[in-house]
């Protein structure tokens, strides 16, 4: 178990999946906890239910909403005047098939991207300028293995070039602001068990189907990711930096 004690972490998308299972594990790491979520507020309380009422604060922020992210980093900040982790988990997977209307597919790059990329591209953006300016601090993004190969599913092109572009961001981090003490890693699940992947499994012959794809034969548990993005979260490994960790049981090796 990591020790997180005195670190304060803020965490996006922490109602469900990836995100309430790490909300879980950087709880018990005994950090202080920043919990964003959407609309899920029954959701980021079940995943915080451990954690002691002093070292969490849940937030809402609709980051479909252009300017949202700084608003979230603002109120983040103000709890304790400082943070030291920013784990950019929220994300969204609307269709935006090619054989789709203009307007459908219009809608949908826009909600990818301003969700997936641009809202979380100004929080990190935050949180840089205040890890420079503090001492150091440490980004941890949630990228896709479909950023490294392309999605399987051609209704998700905007989803896969989000996840590409969050992570190609994070490494630019990386590469210019460790010298003042900037850490960035991108984490690059494959097929993880969550409510999200069991609705896209529909259109890969169910979950059974995909199952007996996968190396391992069965989805990545959510809660093995967050116990590599709580790894990272307590910045043991400084060189580390920059580097993209693949979670997919060997279903797609590099």
């Amino acid at each position: 178990m990591e020790d997180l004690s005195g670190k304060v972490v803020l965490l996006t998308g922490a109602s469900r999946g990836i995100g309430a299972a790490t909300a879980r594990e950087l709880g018990a790491a005994g950090a202080s906890l920043v919990a964003h979520y959407g609309s899920h507020r029954e959701g980021v309380e079940e995943a915080t239910a451990g954690i002691p009422a002093d070292r969490k604060l849940l937030l809402q922020a609709d980051l479909s909403r252009p300017g949202s992210a700084r608003g979230l980093w603002r109120e983040a900040l103000a709890w304790q005047g400082r943070v030291h982790v920013v784990v950019a988990n929220a994300g969204i997977a609307p269709q935006t098939a090619l054989d789709a209307s203009d307007e459908e597919w219009d809608a949908g790059w826009e909600q990818t991207l301003r969700v997936n990329l641009l809202e979380p591209a100004s929080l990190i953006r935050e949180a840089v300028r205040h890890f420079v300016a503090s001492g150091g601090g440490t980004i941890v993004s949630l990228s896709s293995w479909a950023a490294q190969r392309g999605s399987a599913i051609p209704q998700l092109p905007a989803y896969a070039a989000s996840k590409a572009a969050i992570g190609n961001l994070t490494q630019t981090i990386a590469r210019n602001y460790a010298k003042d003490g900037v850490l960035a890693f991108v984490v690059a699940p494959g097929i993880v068990r969550t409510r999200m992947s069991e609705i896209s499994a529909v259109v890969r012959g169910g979950i059974e189907a995909v199952n007996a794809a996968l190396a391992l034969g069965e989805m990545v548990p959510p809660e093995e990711v967050a116990r590599v993005i709580t790894f990272l979260a307590s910045g043991s490994c400084r060189h580390l930096t920059g580097a993209t960790l693949d979670v997919n049981g060997a279903s797609n090796i590099r």
